[in-house]
């Protein structure tokens, strides 16, 4: 079983054995997609709502959850797969610092994207562990396509 981690603002799909991991989901959020229908998943670690934040056109598409979504649907959809099959996994989306002005709580605001981005799509969260105020690491076992969620705070829970 071969371990692909997934860093900051970055993506990837993957079959079995593999398992897809990514770390540091503070604000951001870990958004694994598979299909019901066959072994295939993938992973992505977006920090920002909207590539319309960009400050400048060469940014990282990957980095915002509109545009690295529609990577990752779009990769796997290279992949032969149905984007009406896929079923989604959210987690992340922490308020890391306390802030009476909800601007500045980049976790809600990447919820709310995410959530908006997958209902555009058309694909179905089965799964959630999101908000509230601790990071986490996902792992994503594409072939029992269980998101088991690790943080400090809360132990670890599959979904």
């Amino acid at each position: 079983m071969g371990m692909i981690n997934i860093g900051i603002s970055d993506l990837n799909i993957a079959r079995p054995p593999h398992i897809l991991a990514t770390h540091a989901l503070g604000s951001c959020i870990g958004i694994c997609l598979r299909d019901k229908t066959q072994a295939i998943g993938g992973l992505a670690h977006i920090m920002l709502p909207s590539s319309k934040e960009a400050t400048r056109a060469a940014d990282n598409p990957r980095r915002y959850a509109d545009t690295g979504i529609a990577e990752l649907v779009a990769m796997l959809k290279r992949e032969g797969v149905n984007p009406a099959n896929l079923t989604a996994k959210i987690a992340g989306g922490a308020m890391m610092f306390q802030s009476q002005i909800t601007a500045f709580n980049i976790g809600a605001r990447n919820i709310t994207a995410v959530k908006q981005v997958l209902a555009y799509f058309k694909i179905p969260i089965i799964a959630e562990d999101t908000g509230l105020n601790y990071g986490r690491t996902v792992f994503f076992d594409v072939a029992s396509n269980v998101m088991q969620v690790k943080s400090v705070t809360n132990g670890t829970v599959n979904l």
